[in-house]
């Protein structure tokens, strides 16, 4: 079975897709308003991943001279809490958002949020969020980028599809098998990558790149396809023997 994936819902144009329900988790890294406005827009449910409350609150304090903070006000507030200001926490409490302190030693604040949201699935019939957006999760600080490239790659066994998104990139985990990904390239920009994270190696077929693979191995030790180029006007079909990590540039939300 050829699994698809389209980025459209990056797209200035658009709009909340009532068949599809997604969930947003905001990390502590910075990211523009236009971003959070974009994946803002097409997610029923929100929740700062702890000191992410802190960056939402301050990208939305002035916003060509308004104070939009009011109007993006996240379901939840959830971590360790060790980050969230003060000032943050005073704010969002204020306006009713709950701000819950999980102490698990165990589960990172971005892990502890996609319990939230599991619970939050548990709860309902109706709602049920299959597409994860997380802002800023492969930039910053080396341990956290890591820690995220390995919880994806953890969640794709449970959950059907988990992006993450900053200003420049959008990346997700395409498991074994075959996949085709529609390019829009009014979101996405020139350069892309494969990367072998979490595994030793990978077996991979492409078309539809620049310098594509034919039954090419691919590991750390080895070929790693970074850099890489999008064909305009062509889809992307990827096969892999194992489990890889697919990035792509954005021209901008």
């Amino acid at each position: 079975m050829v699994v698809e994936w389209c980025t459209q819902f990056l797209g200035p144009r658009a709009s909340k897709d009532f068949n599809v329900s997604r969930a947003l988790i905001i990390l502590n890294q910075p990211f523009s308003a236009r971003l959070l406005k974009t994946l803002w827009a097409i997610c029923g449910w929100h929740s700062c991943a702890d000191g992410g409350a802190n960056r939402l609150h301050d990208a939305l304090s002035e916003v060509n001279g308004s104070d939009l903070r009011s109007s993006f006000l996240p379901d939840m507030v959830k971590g360790y809490l060790d980050s969230l200001r003060e000032d943050v926490k005073l704010y969002y409490r204020s306006q009713n958002v709950p701000v819950s302190y999980d102490s698990d030693q165990d589960s990172t604040d971005l892990m502890k949020c996609v319990k939230a949201l599991e619970e939050k699935e548990r709860e309902t019939t109706i709602l049920i969020f299959i597409h994860t957006e997380i802002i800023r999760g492969l930039s910053g600080r080396l341990d956290q980028t890591v820690h995220t490239l390995s919880y994806l790659h953890k969640l794709r066994k449970t959950r059907k599809r988990v992006y993450t998104v900053t200003d420049d990139n959008v990346g997700w985990v395409l498991d074994e098998g075959e996949h085709l990904i529609r390019i829009d390239h009014d979101v996405l920009g020139q350069t892309c990558e494969l990367l072998p994270v979490g595994i030793g190696s990978t077996v991979l077929t492409t078309t539809g790149l620049r310098w594509n693979l034919e039954n090419t191995q691919s590991s750390f030790d080895g070929l790693v396809s970074t850099s890489n180029h999008l064909v305009p006007g062509q889809d992307v079909i990827i096969k892999a023997s194992k489990p890889i990590w697919w990035c792509a540039e954005l021209r901008g939300c």
